[in-house]
């Protein structure tokens, strides 16, 4: 049971991130580790981003949202990283109260604009497969924009409500944050008022978010599936849906540790638990990304070549 809410709390103005309680040699251990990641990461999502631009053969939709995810996978992961790496290698490991708030809402807003953007991804192989003499109207440019933007303006609802809402506890002098990062679940642990409502909008946000942004993947797929197997060859089948093998396999993985992570009940009892599964979708997936989308994918890889030989 939380305490009571009194007159005579002591306001927090800095949080210690206790991050993952191992001996001290492992935590250089660790850095290098978390270092190497982050290195791959901005390296993959970069050269990502750089690819995209400069072959003028990849000017187009896919690539266009793409570019956007990769930009995504870059931000969050920035968000996260330094400061993790910054607190292997110190005693106090502290972040100030506004410094949490803001790399929360930054956060929040980066992955659950990815989460609508691996969504406008599926509508795109959909349109593309099952519409391709209309696909140039429906994913023009100025469409293309548009979805990017909604998908950000849906991230920054999120981020604020989420973020307006946590930062709305009290923390009554309890400071000690069990994770690595400023998460929704670890601060209300350590809030030492009735959190009911806050689990209740973390919830709902989070099962409308996903049940939204899983159901126009799931429709979108299931037309892409109809429509391949009209097909009557094997290879036109195969190269047909090979177009969608990346992205299926990023949805995978985000949706996966995020619904873990947010949307089960009692999500927030496990501490050590949800830190491997926080690592995975604040490092690992964004590291992994570029990899999928390049090795998966034939364009990208003759991009690649025409760049490096100057073609």
């Amino acid at each position: 049971m939380k305490n009571e809410l009194n007159g005579n709390y002591s306001e927090v103005t800095e949080f210690i991130l206790l991050g993952f309680r191992t001996p001290p040699k492992l935590q250089i251990l660790l850095f290098f580790v978390f270092l190497l990641i982050y290195m791959v990461t901005v390296v993959g999502n970069v050269s990502m981003i750089i690819v995209i631009k400069m072959d003028s053969r990849l000017q187009m939709p896919m690539y266009f949202f793409l570019k956007n995810l990769s930009a995504l996978d870059l931000c969050y992961s920035t968000v996260i990283a330094p400061k993790t790496l910054a607190n292997f290698l110190s005693d106090e490991k502290k972040i100030s109260y506004n410094g949490c708030a803001a790399q929360f809402f930054f956060f929040a807003l980066f992955v659950t604009t990815e989460g609508f953007l691996l969504a406008v991804m599926a509508f795109d192989r959909f349109t593309a497969i099952c519409s391709p003499l209309l696909y140039p109207v429906h994913m023009s440019q100025k469409v293309c924009v548009q979805l990017v933007t909604v998908s950000y303006i849906c991230g920054s609802i999120n981020s604020i409500v989420q973020t307006s809402f946590t930062f709305s506890l009290h923390f009554c002098g309890e400071n000690r944050l069990d994770h690595f990062f400023c998460d929704v679940p670890a601060l209300m642990k350590i809030s030492c008022v009735d959190i009911f409502v806050n689990e209740i909008v973390l919830f709902l946000l989070s099962g409308f978010i996903i049940i939204t942004t899983t159901t126009v993947i799931l429709v979108s797929y299931a037309y892409i599936l109809s429509t391949v197997l009209k097909i009557p060859s094997t290879h036109g089948r195969s190269k047909t849906f090979s177009t969608c093998g990346s992205h299926i396999a990023a949805v995978s993985l985000f949706y996966g540790t995020v619904f873990f992570m947010y949307a089960q009940p009692g999500a927030i009892s496990s501490p050590e638990q949800n830190k491997i599964v926080a690592v995975l979708y604040t490092l690992i997936i964004p590291m992994l990304n570029p990899l999928i989308y390049s090795l998966r994918n034939q364009d990208v890889k003759d991009a690649v070549k025409r760049i490096l030989c100057g073609k």
